[in-house]
């Protein structure tokens, strides 16, 4: 710490060039956290998924149904433990802005495939009682103000016309990455309004008894329904939860490529940043040395100047992307769990830090290898 009022003074001695260095990681980091909240919204559904789970699904597209009937026969292939189905609604609130996740569910069986979202007794037995009851999320609750008791109107997008359905109840988890706003409403109730598509589902949800049997269960159903009108496709929860993550593109792809411009781009202006600024003070450096500063000291000296660059617009930047995200999904819907995490917030920290590092450590060893006369004769 003794070196700190020397590290600073140096840092303020070109105040216009350390500030458009701290600006260059500010914009990195910031452009990190966007993304990589982005990319963690659209992968939310792949780290909740469950191991035990299958998904069905039409084997031409997820938005092409399959029959109702379809269950009974599910529930006869072995290792099958429970099978459950939903269907995509498409609704929004007022507005197209207001668009969130919601579908209708068989709520004879939903339950007990999905225990991780919980529920009190009496809310549970009101809304199976009430066919144009609904369960909302906290978050929904939240954004719109709803309670249990209130009656809500969406408009179809699918299906067409006004539906209003019935707060019943309000699901408790204690997983953040399931309190994305969502709403479930009963499969009857769809069933019997709609024009087209009856009797039809979207996906079917199975629970396997052994997770280690859950390929050979997704054989036996594919198996069974092929050559079918209805063919069908069975993945796992988490492949499934991937693949729809994956239909906007290869987000991971997207994130490395311009995380690796980000990182050369910043070790090319960092690195310059602290070329020039070791060549400026040659003469202050062979002055150092010649009263007694060791070649190590002055390494470390340099190198804490480029780190503290890195850490101070490092830092700024990921602060201002953490506030960005307190704000909410800023696109009305399509990420739901718009969430800036500690250990990503940490992650960016340590790139930054591991960027000024790469950068200053020639410049740093440049100088830890000045000779004194030699730094002398120079003016």
């Amino acid at each position: 710490m003794k070196f700190l009022h020397l590290i600073l003074v140096n840092l303020r001695r070109k105040k216009m060039r350390t500030a458009l260095t701290l600006g260059s990681f500010m914009v990195a980091l910031f452009l990190f956290g966007i993304l990589i909240t982005i990319k963690t919204a659209l992968g939310s559904g792949v780290d909740v998924a469950g191991v035990d789970r299958l998904v069905v699904r039409n084997r031409v597209s997820l938005i092409q149904p399959l029959p109702i009937a379809y269950r009974e026969q599910i529930l006869r292939v072995p290792h099958v433990e429970e099978a459950t189905f939903a269907t995509w609604f498409g609704g929004y609130y007022q507005d197209m802005k207001n668009f969130f996740p919601n579908f209708a569910i068989d709520v004879s069986t939903y339950r007990r495939v999905y225990p991780e979202y919980r529920f009190s007794e009496e809310s549970w037995r009101a809304f199976a009682e009430d066919r144009e009851g609904c369960i909302i999320s906290p978050p929904l609750a939240k954004k719109f103000g709803w309670k249990v008791g209130d009656r809500i109107p969406l408009e179809a997008t699918i299906w067409g016309g006004t539906w209003e359905f019935n707060v019943r109840a309000i699901y408790e988890t204690e997983r953040r990455e399931l309190t994305s706003p969502e709403l479930w409403f009963h499969y009857d109730y769809l069933d019997e309004r709609r024009g087209f598509w009856k009797g039809l589902v979207g996906w079917y949800t199975v629970k396997v008894d052994d997770p280690a049997s859950a390929v050979e269960v997704a054989a036996a159903i594919d198996e069974r329904f092929a050559n079918s009108p209805y063919e069908s496709k069975t993945e796992t929860e988490k492949a499934f939860a991937a693949g729809f993550a994956n239909q906007i593109g290869n987000i991971r792809l997207l994130m490395l490529s311009i995380g690796s411009v980000v990182f050369f781009t910043l070790l090319l202006v960092t690195g310059n940043t602290m070329a020039s600024a070791v060549r400026e003070r040659t003469n202050e450096l062979a002055v150092l040395k010649t009263i007694g500063m060791n070649d190590p000291t002055v390494l470390v000296l340099v190198m804490a100047e480029s780190v503290a660059v890195a850490a101070i617009g490092g830092g700024a930047g990921l602060v201002l992307a953490k506030l960005f995200t307190l704000r909410g999904d800023p696109t009305g819907g399509m990420l739901q769990n718009f969430y800036f995490a500690p250990r990503n917030l940490a992650l960016g920290l340590a790139l930054a830090l591991a960027a000024g590092a790469a950068a200053g450590i020639i410049p740093a060893l440049g100088a830890m290898r000045l000779k004194i006369v030699d730094a002398l004769r120079r003016v």
